[in-house]
């Protein structure tokens, strides 16, 4: 899409909540190299994310009947509206980015009315008429190359220099909230309870990095003021709610580890290149949503009951996949990430065991995995059976 052809105004759909929407700003990128315009459709917990990615020219914003954990009702009203935004705009061609359990269908749908002539998604069910190009993801493929395989199928390329790692614009300095001085930020919170350690856990974690010397910042937002009181007690900073997030993001940039569950603020440190201990619930796939393209340390039972159960609460009393992990785990993750080691996965002894059988289990690939034409995913041009 380069040289003498004119290039398309291109719509990016990705309706999930932050963290989805900053794992897929490298094929943001790649299709802003290759777009006269960028827009970006976010759902509203995604709208804060999509401002901050690098190559966005406008964010719109639709909340979605099938999406989010608490979606709205059907509305003709809000349909219509959608409508007329997007049929306003004159779109040339669309990508709809998806988790590989969701169906891009309905959104192409409206595309189509919008008159997008040209629409493409990852879709495992049979898309008629809705899709241009049917993509098929390769199997366990974490979410930001699955984002960029499409892209790249699409004919978007990042362009030279581009070294596919999550990214977002230059934060504002936040040392006026942090102080001055080296400190480690803890994020206890998650928008899935069953993603987050219990309070009682987080606050031990926090007083242990402090016993250690560690100065401990403890993030949360406006809803989790009470939470990040309890981890901070006397041992830490507490921030809860005293930032959005373009300033949770300069807090993270500013610190030497986060330690986070899998949620939006792991994606976040990884978008400002901080390394990060992820305390990690199986009940989605770590292959697929662990920290991408940073330093990290991979902390959690991977093979507890709940694995990939998608589970919003846990379903095993006393939370052992996460309260589980010890005080030393969490110190010696911390101390290794301050030893600069290289990007990838630093697994614990315990999820080393685990994971022996399978020990790319949960190692996502790094920013540098980014495969060539003809890398292995599945296309289909029109819709076919």
């Amino acid at each position: 899409m380069t040289g003498s052809r004119v290039l398309p105004r291109t719509l990016v759909v990705r309706l999930d909540s932050a963290g989805d929407v900053l794992l897929a700003g490298p094929a943001v990128r790649a299709v802003a190299a290759g777009s006269a315009y960028t827009a970006l459709l976010c759902g509203p917990r995604g709208v804060q994310a999509g401002k901050m990615l690098p190559g966005v020219d406008e964010v719109l914003e639709y909340d979605a009947p099938w999406v989010g954990l608490e979606p709205p009702p059907v509305s003709r009203t809000a349909t219509r509206r959608v409508l007329e935004a997007l049929t306003a705009r004159r779109f040339d061609r669309a990508l709809v980015l998806v988790s590989y359990h969701q169906s891009p269908l309905p959104i192409a749908l409206l595309l189509k009315l919008a008159g997008i002539g040209w629409t493409a998604a990852d879709s495992e069910d049979y898309p008629g008429a809705l899709l241009d190009l049917r993509h098929r993801r390769l199997p366990h493929r974490h979410e930001a190359l699955a984002a960029l395989d499409l892209a790249r199928d699409a004919g978007f390329a990042l362009p030279p220099g581009d070294d596919a790692a999550l990214r977002v614009r230059t934060p504002p300095d936040t040392t006026h909230l942090t102080g001055s001085g080296p400190y480690v930020v803890v994020h206890p919170g998650a928008a899935v309870p069953a993603r987050a350690w219990s309070p009682g856990r987080a606050a031990r974690a926090a007083a242990a990095l402090a016993a250690e010397g560690h100065r401990v910042v403890v993030t949360g937002g406006p809803g989790e003021r009470d939470l990040t009181a309890e981890v901070a007690g006397e041992h830490g900073l507490d921030l809860g709610g005293a930032t959005d997030l373009r300033h949770l993001a300069g807090i993270l940039a500013g610190a030497r580890v986060a330690v986070v569950g899998n949620t939006g603020p792991a994606h976040l440190a990884a978008a400002v290149g901080t390394p990060v201990v992820s305390v990690f619930a199986p009940v989605v796939p770590a292959e697929r949503w662990g920290p991408y393209g940073v330093p990290h340390v991979l902390l959690g039972d991977q093979e507890a009951e709940c694995a990939g159960s998608r589970a919003r609460r846990c379903l095993v009393p006393g939370h052992p996949c996460l309260d589980g992990v010890s005080d030393a785990e969490v110190l010696a993750a911390v101390a290794a990430l301050r030893e600069n080691r290289p990007a990838g996965t630093l697994h614990s002894d315990r999820t080393r065991k685990a994971n022996r059988a399978n020990p790319d289990v949960d190692v996502p690939p790094g920013p540098g995995d980014v495969p060539g034409p003809g890398g292995g995913s599945a296309t289909e041009r029109g819709a076919t059976v």
